[in-house]
């Protein structure tokens, strides 16, 4: 089982955000080898962390993600981005949003996300408490 995590859920541990505890706890029991992002929320977090002046979190980051561990990087293709148009129109997803729907869909990928907006999918979200869970059960 490979989780795909949000770009939420890693700003939210990076930026020691409410729910950093969380995301921390994920981190600790779910190892690298079941994790992955999208190069859509590496680059996002990219953006994010550099604008913020925030340069040694985002070389933390990176190396953390990358050197350290073994995180998996998913991207989709040009044409890829048809399906994205698709599901957009189908489930009123945000670009964002809809690139992640597509990349689990092709990769088979389990979404762990604090993004509501995925109940209109059908795609099954998971929250970092319930991703524990669920890695728990396959072990």
């Amino acid at each position: 089982m490979i989780f795909l995590v949000d770009t939420n859920i890693w700003l939210e541990g990076l930026l020691q955000q409410e729910k950093s505890n969380e995301v921390k706890s994920f981190f600790d029991e779910v190892p690298s080898s079941s994790l992955s992002i999208s190069d859509f929320s590496f680059h996002s977090i990219g953006v994010i962390l550099l604008h913020l002046k925030k340069v040694e979190v985002y070389n933390s980051f990176v190396t953390d993600l990358f050197v350290d561990r073994n995180v998996q990087l998913f991207s989709l293709t040009g044409l890829d981005h048809l399906d994205i148009i698709e599901s957009h129109q189908k489930f009123k997803l945000d670009f964002d949003d809809t690139y992640q729907y597509i990349v689990c869909g092709k990769y088979d990928l389990k979404l762990v996300t604090f993004d509501h907006d995925f109940k209109r999918t059908d795609l099954r979200v998971f929250n970092p408490v319930s991703a524990i869970q669920e890695f728990k059960k396959i072990l």
